[in-house]
């Protein structure tokens, strides 16, 4: 029987590859973005796909989001809150208070409000899901990524509370922490890394995969595939999870 998907941020990147998992599974999927012309392709790609252009940092546009999945999905059973913005790479005391409200507000209050929303409807499904996007620079410090790391923590304890809250109604709740996910977000990343630190790119990624096991990026199917397990009949009994998937990176610099 095919599952009710909701995907934020689900237009590009990490969060369009665990839609293209689930639709694969031949679960229906509704994603919003803020990137309309990433859910226009990706619908021609799967035409089944339910798409809704949204600003996640505005709430009213999540409450007319979220109502439109509701109507298209009739339920949910699955939340994967994937939303996320990387913000400044600045040292603390140069750190604007916008910069820092920006980062907040999009990385843990619109991930709070959709769920929020989405709770009524997970406690009526038989087994309802939610999986948080968190990051490695929520197990580790992060220098000069003060509001990124802070806001990843954050959904560390958001994670680990409502799966005591939910447990009763059967609802698991997870978080994955990816590390450095192979694409153009971490090249920008890096190059902006190198910038402030004065020096090349090439030195930068290397820093990078220095205190890591496995010297390569992550994959971002390999995300997905485990967004999957988890939602999946062999992944009930786990919840409350904080799930690093890094290449066993020791810390960041």
């Amino acid at each position: 029987m095919a599952r009710k998907v909701l995907i934020s941020a689900g237009g590009s990147g990490i969060g369009r590859c665990i839609a293209e998992v689930f639709l694969n599974n031949q679960d229906e999927v509704f994603v919003c973005d803020i990137n309309a012309k990433s859910l226009e392709q990706f619908q021609q790609d799967y035409p089944k796909l339910h798409i809704y252009t949204c600003d996640l940092a505005d709430h009213e546009q999540i409450k007319l989001m979220f109502s439109q999945a509701i109507q298209k999905l009739g339920g949910i059973d699955i939340l994967v809150n994937n939303t996320g913005i990387s913000g400044p790479t600045v040292a603390a005391d140069e750190l604007s208070f916008e910069d820092w409200n920006t980062v907040i507000n999009l990385n843990l209050n619109s991930t709070f409000l959709i769920t929020q929303l989405a709770i009524p409807y997970l406690k009526q499904a038989q087994a309802g899901v939610i999986i948080n996007m968190s990051s490695i620079a929520g197990r580790l410090g992060y220098p000069y990524r003060l509001a990124y790391s802070t806001s990843k923590w954050g959904l560390i304890g958001f994670t680990k509370t409502l799966s005591m809250e939910l447990g009763a109604d059967n609802i698991r709740v997870n978080a994955i922490l990816p590390g450095a996910v192979d694409g153009a977000r971490v090249q920008r990343v890096l190059q902006a890394r190198a910038d402030v630190a004065q020096t090349s790119l090439e030195e930068v990624t290397q820093n990078a995969l220095k205190n890591q096991s496995l010297k390569y990026f992550v994959n971002p199917k390999h995300i997905a595939d485990l967004c999957l397990f988890l939602a999946s009949d062999s992944g009930r009994s786990i919840s409350g999870q904080i799930l690093p998937i890094d290449g066993d990176k020791q810390c960041l610099s």
